[in-house]
């Protein structure tokens, strides 16, 4: 898909939401967590990486701003900023180290950091509040409302999403696909693996730590579940669930689980189990996730049509 009709998709999005949702909140929510896939989706989508630790980039985000905010009142944007550059550190620091190993041993690698990190996070309760969290995190005056803040969520949100479009469309995310079909083939061509790969860390954990800075301010708080290995897994499922290796899935997969989840949570207190039943229906008859059913869908309706007509002006042409 061309990248202006991608960038056109997602800012349609953004600006249905308002018209079709109730609740500003929720709709800022959808836009976090489909930042947090799309940087997933770099990884796994592109680069072949399926990681546990984008918990520890979301949490790093959330922390950062809470504690430049609360603590040392500095203004918005550089906490946002200092979030950012916080989530590429600590993607660099893991990514240096797990990028080392392959399949199975590189998972558990980031795996164990996440936990890692939760351990850390959870003890160091001086700096992170521990099991309470850093609460009262503010937003400037011009952010208070939902809606307000939903605009400034959807144009950090347009911003990202068509950097991350220029990325993947570039001569290093042509790279990244080729170290993910065939990695092997590559290393011999010249390239070297492991500075692509640590790259593509940096850059999803600077757009994951861009997302968890921002749920910090919609929420007013920095949970200790931000940086669980459960947030990890759910920005994982997030991001299977719309369909990897195209940039609009990931916007596809949070709506979807986050909408989702919001309607289920009212049906049944228990409702995570509803999710997980109808999870596991989509990891049985939607392998290429929501993208990807709306493909064959498109395919089927139109590609017949064409066919259709072909065939007409075949029959036509021989009589």
């Amino acid at each position: 898909m061309p990248r202006k009709i991608t960038f056109l998709l997602a800012l349609a999005v953004t600006l249905a939401l308002p018209l079709f949702m109730r609740s500003g909140s929720l709709a800022s929510e959808v836009l976090i967590y489909a930042l947090a896939a799309l940087g997933c989706n770099l990884l796994l989508g592109y680069t072949g990486l399926l990681s546990f630790g984008q918990g520890i980039f979301f949490g790093l985000g959330s922390y950062t701003i809470a504690i430049l905010l609360t603590r040392l009142s500095l203004p918005m944007p550089l906490a946002l900023l200092a979030a950012i550059g916080m989530g590429a550190l600590g993607a660099a620091l893991v990514g240096w180290v797990a990028i080392r190993q392959r399949g199975t041993y590189f998972v558990m690698l980031t795996l164990a950091f996440a936990q890692m990190f939760y351990f850390v996070a959870y003890t160091a309760s001086g700096l992170t509040g521990g099991d309470n969290g850093l609460l009262d995190v503010p937003r400037p005056a011009f952010m208070d409302t939902p809606w307000k803040y939903y605009a400034f969520v959807a144009v950090m949100f347009l911003i990202a999403f068509g950097l991350l479009l220029r990325v993947t469309d570039s001569v290093f995310g042509r790279t990244l696909l080729a170290i993910r079909d065939n990695g092997d083939r590559a290393a011999a061509v010249g390239y070297d693996l492991r500075r692509f790969k640590l790259l593509a860390f940096v850059i999803s954990g600077a757009v994951t730590g861009l997302a968890g800075g921002l749920h910090a301010m919609m929420t007013g708080i920095a949970p200790l579940s931000n940086a669980e290995y459960h947030t990890s897994e759910m920005i994982l499922v997030i991001t299977v669930i719309g369909g990897t290796g195209n940039l609009f899935a990931s916007v596809l997969g949070s709506a979807f689980y986050v909408l989702l989840a919001d309607w289920l949570s009212t049906l049944w207190p228990r409702w995570l189990l509803l999710l997980g039943l109808l999870l596991i229906g989509v990891s049985i008859g939607m392998q290429r996730g929501l993208w990807g059913l709306g493909e064959s869908a498109w395919r089927r309706i139109f590609g017949k049509g064409a066919q259709g007509a072909g065939a007409s002006a075949a029959q036509g042409e021989k009589a």
